[in-house]
């Protein structure tokens, strides 16, 4: 379908002014000739000016016509070149894709799922913005990003919930530490050891912060972050990062990391949440990607089973 950016009027008085002639125009136009002549005539009047002399071999402008056609066709071809650009930008959405997320995703978990996502659609272009919790609900909010994928703790509203999973917090540790073969652990034994937390206002510092205060427990932390994934190349011997399963599931599958689940309640509130904008309807690819990450949250993202044996 061709977009103009010209009125109707304008439209057939540029093309009277090019072909001379009126049925020429209407021809080219795919028009009656009558309704040519009935525009032009309506233009003129609207404009208290002759834009043509009809002379019996056609039409020739008038000096005001000359003036005015000289300014259409400069403004006709300004317009081609944003429409151009406005279909171009279109064209390129429909190949874009991007998603808003915290940290914790960034280091282990991501990769694989945009690498499998990339290895299928060559041609998408993904824009990958990373961000504290409430900023990535900001930029699907502002229209920003198609996805979200962020901790919760409660509901967010103008949301629509894609997928939700439990993300409990879990205990990680060098495989040689004291309490690695244990089948879970609670905060009580976990605060006996160096810890390696969140930063304020993280869900999973929050959750053990009030895990904490309701046991009447107090603990100093060995290292403070508010990058999750950053802590976990610092883990000496004895220390304990408080993480989800997601954020160090590929040090765990190689054996680098162990991880416990807590048995407290409090640290089983929390959900992963892959989110959209309410009454948005998803891009295909987008869609796509949504997939993906859904089938990958599944397939690696389950809270763990309680089936390493203790050894007390």
């Amino acid at each position: 379908m061709r977009v103009s950016l010209i009125s109707t009027q304008m439209r057939y008085f540029l093309s009277v002014a090019q072909t001379g002639s009126v049925s020429q125009a209407a021809a080219q136009l795919h028009v009656a000739a009558s309704a040519v002549s009935r525009q032009i005539t309506k233009l003129e009047d609207a404009l208290g000016a002759a834009l043509f002399d009809r002379k019996q071999r056609g039409m020739a402008l008038t000096p005001a016509g000359e003036r005015l056609a000289t300014h259409l066709r400069a403004g006709a071809e300004e317009a081609e070149r944003v429409i151009e650009q406005v279909q171009g930008l279109a064209r390129q959405a429909k190949r874009q894709v991007r998603l808003a997320c915290t940290e914790g995703f960034v280091a282990g978990f991501l990769p694989t799922v945009i690498n499998a996502f990339r290895a299928e659609f060559p041609d998408a272009r993904l824009q990958l913005s990373i961000a504290a919790p409430d900023e990535v609900s900001a930029l699907l909010t502002r229209g920003d990003a198609d996805l979200a994928l962020k901790y919760c703790v409660a509901p967010e509203k103008g949301m629509t919930v894609q997928h939700a999973a439990l993300a409990p917090i879990c205990a990680l540790m060098k495989p040689g530490h004291p309490l690695a073969r244990k089948r879970a652990l609670t905060v009580a034994e976990a605060v006996r050891y160096p810890l390696a937390v969140g930063a304020m206002g993280m869900t999973g510092r929050q959750l053990f912060d009030s895990a904490c205060a309701l046991q009447g427990l107090q603990y100093e932390a060995a290292v403070v972050s508010n990058f999750s994934s950053a802590l976990l190349p610092l883990v000496h011997d004895t220390d304990i990062v408080l993480a989800g399963k997601l954020t160090a599931f590929h040090l765990v599958a190689d054996g680098s990391l162990v991880l416990v689940p807590f048995a407290d309640a409090q640290l089983q509130q929390r959900r992963l949440q892959l989110m959209s904008l309410e009454g948005r309807l998803l891009p295909p690819l987008a869609q796509s990607l949504a997939q993906r990450l859904i089938a990958a949250i599944e397939c690696h993202g389950a809270p763990p089973p309680n089936t390493r044996k203790d050894s007390t």
